[in-house]
């Protein structure tokens, strides 16, 4: 679904992503890990092709993602805030990303009934999205990401600023998106919620991968044994 050929990205003697093979197939949940610069959200700033890769190519379904859009249909995404739009409240945002995949106000309606208990009345308050706590501005991204049923979502710390019964909420959620079907890329500090929901993880050290492991009973122990070296 997903791969990477040779690719790097350099900012000016720094390279902070050099990967030269990767693929990442249909229905799977992979969690990237990693400390604070290892690579994690610029891949995926390459996946959404927010940036541009210094050498290689990233494809998905086979076609690069820097030469058509009709990848960004199947896709729902949420790497920070500035994925929002300040100056909208939250009902009018998600108004909106619902409006360019095709979801009209009823569509809508019935997401914000069935997804209520993750988030609180900020939705219809009026307030705009700048006004938002962290935690709340993230759920509305991270609701976004998710509500036209995408084939493939991509989160960056999506637990982030969030209360512990939302952080609950989210997993069991991604749970079921993955078990109907999605495919998920997670990154995360976060390494129980990451091996709690993840079928793979890949941890990234200084812009490589060092560790692609099919997550099992062992996963966590042996993260926490790497990062702890």
């Amino acid at each position: 679904m997903i791969e990477f050929n040779n690719i790097t990205k350099v900012y000016g003697k720094k390279t902070a992503l050099s990967v030269d093979q990767l693929h990442i197939n249909k229905r799977q949940c992979v969690g990237i890990v990693g400390n604070n610069g290892a690579g994690k959200t610029t891949m995926l700033s390459l996946i959404l092709d927010l940036i541009k890769a210094t050498t290689g190519i990233v494809r998905f379904k086979g076609a690069p993602v820097s030469v058509s859009d009709d990848w960004k249909n199947y896709i729902g995404s949420y790497l920070n805030e500035g994925f929002l739009i300040p100056f909208l409240t939250p009902f009018e945002y998600l108004e909106f990303v619902a409006s360019l995949h095709g979801r009209n106000r009823s569509d809508l309606d019935s997401f914000l009934i069935d997804n209520a208990s993750f988030y609180n009345d900020d939705i219809h308050s009026g307030k705009f999205i700048r006004q938002l706590s962290s935690g709340n501005k993230n759920k509305i991204g991270i609701l976004a990401a998710i509500l036209a049923s995408p084939e493939l979502i991509i989160l960056d710390e999506p637990f982030a600023n969030l209360d512990p019964g939302s952080q609950a909420w989210l997993k069991d959620k991604l749970r079921n998106l993955y078990n109907s079907g999605a495919t998920m890329i997670i990154s995360s500090h976060d390494l129980r919620h990451v091996t709690d929901i993840c079928s793979r993880i890949i941890v990234l050290e200084e812009g490589k991968i060092v560790m692609d492991v099919i997550t099992g009973s062992g996963t966590l122990n042996e993260l926490e044994s790497y990062f702890r070296r």
